[in-house]
């Protein structure tokens, strides 16, 4: 069975002073999400901080989440500016246990469609786990396009994606396209929290949440409302203020703020990304506290 079902919670990797990876605050953060009931649990994904990290770094962090998960499937990303990083991520993944990769296809130079199918068959190659294809272009400049996936589908252990949020907001649209073009098992899955209500309000088989990383039961709640679109429209209502400063300033800075301002801190970026503003950690607190996300005497 696949891992790339249901909710998938991504944490930020939290770093000490000197870059390297703080074990015992991120087993903490894995700890908090395995006990919510999410599906898997992402390591290394755009805000863990993935490509920020060098190949040890990762090693570790992705050690120390599998031993915090309790079980819960880990899903380890794996993408590289060369495809030797990524086949040697994929078994350090695979070795340490992993139940899945995530795989973007990142780039210093603008990639082909035939040099990022190239990435993901060298990959699979490399590897028995099955691999989520991570499409990402807002931070790796490439866009899968949908007839590519579908020829990406075609690879052996390539058996889902991770979608952005559509730019017309039709999630439903760009599903029915999809599941008319590839095999019929083949997991469908969004990312972007603050599109959340429209995407779970599709037939979806994953959502990929930064948010559940921080806030692991407000976000199991909320997929697990995709079939009450009462309770999903009033949950998203609630957190609508903590979506606009997500737009504003960012997933991976906004929730770095916020696993600080709950206490699991410090979690602070990796240079040369920088935290908040005092200006923006104002919003971020407000809308928190707005959303009962925050208890008024931890502000």
């Amino acid at each position: 069975m696949t891992p790339f079902q249901g909710l998938s919670a991504f944490p930020v990797t939290p770093l000490d002073a000197d870059g390297a990876v703080a074990p015992d605050r991120l087993a903490r953060l894995v700890a908090r999400i395995a006990k919510t009931g999410a599906a898997s649990i992402g390591v290394l994904g755009s805000t863990g901080s993935y490509a920020y990290l060098v190949s040890d770094a990762r090693a570790r962090a992705l050690e120390v989440a599998i031993g915090a998960a309790g079980g819960t499937p880990v899903l380890a990303g794996i993408g590289a500016l060369a495809t030797r990083d990524v086949v040697r991520h994929a078994r350090d993944a695979e070795a340490a246990g992993a139940a899945g990769l995530i795989l973007a296809p990142v780039s210093y130079l603008p990639l082909t469609d035939d040099e990022v199918f190239g990435l993901f068959a060298d990959a699979s190659e490399a590897t028995d786990l099955p691999i989520c294809v991570y499409n990402n272009p807002i931070t790796t400049g490439f866009t899968v396009s949908e007839a590519l996936l579908a020829r990406l589908a075609t690879i052996p252990g390539v058996v889902a994606v991770k979608n952005p949020a559509p730019a017309d907001g039709d999630f439903g649209a760009g599903i029915a396209r999809l599941r008319a073009a590839l095999p019929a098992d083949f997991s469908l899955g969004q990312s972007g929290d603050a599109a959340i209500a429209a995407a779970l309000s599709a037939p979806l088989d994953a959502f990929y949440s930064v948010f559940a990383g921080a806030f692991p039961e407000t976000g199991a709640a909320l997929w697990a409302a995709r079939s009450d679109p009462a309770a999903l429209g009033a949950l998203n209502a609630r957190l609508a203020p903590l979506w606009a400063v997500f737009r504003r300033h960012g997933g991976i800075r906004v929730v770095h703020e916020a696993v600080e301002m709950l206490g699991l801190g410090p979690a602070i970026p990796p240079r040369p990304l920088r935290p908040l503003d005092a200006d923006a950690r104002h919003d971020l607190r407000g809308a928190l506290l707005a959303a009962g996300l925050l208890e008024s005497r931890a502000a």
